[in-house]
């Protein structure tokens, strides 16, 4: 994939007063890794939101700061859902001589048989998957091919998907990605038993960012 790039800058605003650079149109952000020291920066509002409108969550995003290159990974983004805009973003530093671990999200495609031969319902399980891998090896996402669910509770799970080169799944083999169900009753009944299982409510983040800002709204 072309390298996608952000161009930063340093930030010497910080907790509260971040909000006189949301007014010029900038986002409050901070890199931090295991070996580079935690730096808050500010991005261009509409140049970033673009660009982050243009990949996935597991797309490695390559910072420029004082003419620097410094490839990175999201690993938060607050936002403020009822005006559609960034607040802040965390940035975890990475290079590429040391394995990450991070979550890719799921990508479903092709055409489930048993939907038009048993007229079922697809329930969906986990959207995302973690894995473990070098980031010049990290997926944009993991693609999974519908074509294989051709009866009734024929279903998908981790331990069916195979793993792309040089990449690890750490989640559980035995979660459910989607299954093809019965409609009506019964249908009901499945999801009920696969939302027991799955659990509910957004993926957990693996690492939260520098807290810096969190009190600053």
């Amino acid at each position: 994939m072309e390298k996608v790039i952000l161009e930063a800058e340093k930030r010497e605003l910080v907790g509260k007063k971040v909000s006189r650079l949301r007014k010029e149109g900038k986002i409050p952000a901070v890199v931090y890794g295991r070996d580079y020291e935690a730096t808050p920066i500010t991005l261009d509002l509409r140049n970033t939101t673009n660009t982050l409108a243009k990949v996935s969550s597991s797309t490695i995003l390559t910072l420029v700061l004082d003419g620097k290159e410094q490839s990175t990974l999201i690993r938060e983004i607050q936002k403020d859902y009822i005006r559609n805009e960034i607040l802040h973003i965390d940035f975890l530093a990475v290079s590429s001589k040391e394995k990450l671990r991070t979550n890719v999200s799921i990508s479903l495609f092709g055409e489930a048989p048993a939907l038009e031969e048993f007229d079922a319902l697809l329930v969906n399980g986990i959207e995302n998957i973690e894995v473990e891998c070098y980031p010049q090896d990290l997926p944009e996402s993991i693609e999974i091919d519908l074509s294989v669910l051709k009866e009734l509770g024929d279903a998908i799970y981790v331990k069916d998907i195979p793993a792309p080169a040089n990449v690890e799944f750490l989640t559980d083999g035995e979660e459910l990605v989607v299954i093809a169900t019965a409609q009506k009753e019964e249908a009901v009944e499945e999801e009920e038993e696969i939302a027991e299982v799955t659990g509910e409510g957004e993926p957990e983040v693996i690492e939260h960012g520098k807290k810096e800002e969190e009190e600053e709204e």
